[in-house]
């Protein structure tokens, strides 16, 4: 039974409408800034002929490019997967041996977000989010 979905990845940044351009270049997918955060370049998504996310870039602060596979930064990228049930999900995957971030960023409850998620580590603590596909 797949728990997951839709899943896309989201790429961390320094110019989100930038990078998103470059990668809308040549896959054919469409650059989507009318998204919260996408007008000041915080959050910008690839979006394909559905309007279904593809492939995100997210502006950070002080970002540096990364030097992977070699050197001291390792690559930026973490991802998202869509999910019916949070706490089902949730329960599926701690018992496959993923483990809750302590940094939990927010909820539509309390801050800006228009979905509800959750943020996970997998064994080898690469991050990742459960995004509810409810409102």
């Amino acid at each position: 039974m797949a728990l997951i979905k839709h899943m896309y990845t989201a790429i961390d940044c320094q110019d989100a409408i930038s990078l998103a351009n470059f990668y809308a270049s040549f896959t054919g997918l469409n650059v989507a800034t009318d998204k919260p955060g996408g007008m000041d370049g915080s959050w910008v998504e690839l979006i394909d002929e559905n309007n279904k996310v593809q492939l995100a870039f997210q502006k950070i602060a002080n970002y540096r490019q990364p030097t992977w596979p070699e050197g001291d930064i390792p690559q930026q990228a973490h991802l998202d997967f869509l999910v019916d049930e949070l706490d089902e999900a949730e329960d599926a995957i701690l018992k496959l041996g993923a483990s809750k971030a302590s940094f939990q960023p927010g909820s539509p409850q309390k801050d800006e977000y228009e979905y509800e998620f959750r943020v996970y580590l997998d064994p080898e603590s690469h991050p990742f989010c459960l995004i509810s596909t409810k409102r």
